[in-house]
């Protein structure tokens, strides 16, 4: 995201918001789970992340919440609060 408004910020705050909290009552989550609540149960369907993004988006704005681990069956990333 560029620019310095308001809303843009407000709208990251909360994006990073409801991953913190979708994570932390489902650790062991993968990215997929992730797009999927913010998508359908929460309906933030403008939030531009994909499955692909999300493994971008978590080390650069959620380094100190979240940790994740490699699956060792699949390869995945498996999210948990740090």
């Amino acid at each position: 995201m560029t620019g310095r408004g308001s809303q843009k910020t407000a709208r990251l705050e909360r994006l990073k918001l409801e991953i913190v909290e979708y994570i932390s009552t489902n650790p062991g989550c993968s990215a997929a789970d992730i797009v999927d609540y913010l998508s359908n149960t929460r309906r933030m369907r403008n939030h531009g992340l994909t499955s692909r993004k999300v493994g971008f988006f978590i080390p650069r704005y959620l380094k100190s919440y979240v940790m994740f681990t490699l699956d060792r069956s699949t390869g995945k990333r498996v999210y948990s609060v740090a």
